[in-house]
């Protein structure tokens, strides 16, 4: 494991240089970090009213004050989880009112997706009113364009190992009225600059740590499946170490939150999936959970779908599955010889294991047990799948769906969800 730690380290660095900052005990150096970003910041903080949140954000200020940058009162609140759309706009009109040098966003993934898609809105909503005009790719770029305008920086402190939000280019926002998260995906959007303190996760609860887990692992997963040419000789180091580093220390974390070593080295794994998913993509487990937000946290409801993905994916990725079932081996969850193994046989050898580790950190493993899921889910999943601002989803799957296969393909791979039934599910000719 010390070997997968060191170069989680340096693929780190090689990705963001001197504008990320993390290790452990290392919050005081958010000051030093963003000073040359301008002389007045506006904080957006989740934990508002939490001791822990209380503690970090403390730290974050005096940290400001030593670097002469003024921190402009009062310190907005964050999210909600998920992200809704509400949020963003309260957050953005109070950014409006104290109109700062840059932002700094303290928080979990959502509190930071917030931030992001809060300094969009701040830029742009004169001209463009609709928040739906900024889901999809590159919408955002083509907008500043337009106008001539800029972002106000915006500089992320991550609090929780899950998303990744602090590295990378996305922002996902949920519509509340319709419960169906949809995704801002930009280059634009990517913080200026990030810190990340693995220590500060100690503070996350048992399920938090879990769902935080397996959406990294989930990042990781499903860019694996999908990496092709190029892409998959720059990626494959970086989802590999991220695999490992993820399955084999979920467990020890989720059982103790203050095994520091567990949590560092899960801050490193997930920080790995939010640099896979800015080399390739995720694909139909995160495009599904977008429409279980009522029912199930995103890391739980990716946690869920990816093995029955995994199924579904198996004539496109037999060497991708060999690598997982080995990781999956080395941390005691794989029994069986799997050398003898191919296709779908060998995806569901990795697919009960998956459902094993998730079993363990107390994950659901069918929808029907899943309070409050409805047939309603399931047509929602599949009506969001077939809306252009979701089509980077399926651009991504190894086996490639449109529009128009949807209903055939996906269909069955959320019924056997539902039921736990893999045997329902039709795999197409790659």
């Amino acid at each position: 494991m010390g070997e997968c730690i060191r170069t989680a380290r340096e693929l780190l660095r090689q990705f963001k240089g001197n504008d990320y900052v993390f290790g452990m005990n290392c919050i005081g150096k958010a000051g030093a970090l963003t000073a040359n970003l301008g002389r007045r910041v506006a904080l957006v903080a989740g934990g508002n009213g939490k001791p822990w949140g209380q503690a970090v954000l403390s730290l974050v200020m005096d940290s400001f004050r030593s670097a002469g940058v003024e921190v402009l009162q009062p310190v907005i609140p964050g999210a909600k989880p998920n992200t809704p759309r509400e949020d963003v706009f309260r957050i953005a009109e109070s950014l409006r009112q104290v109109q700062p040098d840059f932002i700094v966003a303290v928080g979990a993934g959502s509190v930071i997706d917030a931030a992001k898609a809060a300094a969009v809105w701040l830029a742009l909503s004169d001209k463009h009113g609709d928040i739906e005009e900024y889901f999809g790719v590159d919408k955002v770029s083509g907008f500043l364009r337009e106008t001539g305008r800029g972002l106000v920086p915006l500089v992320a402190v991550e609090l929780a190992a899950s998303s990744a939000s602090h590295l990378t280019k996305y922002s996902n926002v949920t519509l509340t009225d319709t419960a169906q998260k949809k995704l801002i995906v930009d280059n634009a959007i990517i913080p200026a600059r990030a810190l990340f303190d693995y220590q500060a996760t100690a503070s996350m609860s048992p399920d938090f740590t879990a769902d935080g887990a397996f959406d990294g692992l989930s990042h990781c997963l499903e860019v694996l499946y999908g990496l092709k040419g190029t892409a998959l000789e720059r990626g494959l180091p970086v989802v590999s170490v991220g695999i490992e580093l993820i399955v084999g220390n979920v467990r020890a974390a989720f059982r103790d939150g203050q095994d520091l070593a567990a949590r560092e080295a899960l801050g490193l794994g997930t920080d790995l999936g939010g640099l896979a998913i800015m080399i390739g993509g995720t694909s139909g487990a995160h495009l599904n959970s977008f429409s279980l937000v009522d029912v199930l946290s995103h890391g739980r409801a990716c946690a869920l779908m990816n093995p029955y993905y995994t199924v579904f994916f198996a004539p496109a990725i037999e060497p991708q599955l060999r690598d997982v079932a080995n990781v999956l081996r080395r941390a005691g969850l794989l029994r069986m010889p799997t050398d003898p193994l191919g296709g779908r046989d060998l995806s569901l050898a990795v697919a009960e294991a998956l459902q094993s580790l998730a079993a363990e950190v107390g994950m659901p493993m069918r929808l029907a047990d899943v309070p409050g899921f409805t047939d309603g889910h399931i047509r929602r999943a599949l009506e969001a799948a077939r809306n252009p601002q979701l089509e980077s989803k399926l651009r991504n799957m190894p086996v490639p769906l449109s529009a128009a296969t949807v209903e055939e393909y996906m269909g069955p791979v959320l019924e056997a969800a539902r039921t736990g039934n893999f045997s329902l599910i039709r795999n197409m000719k790659v």
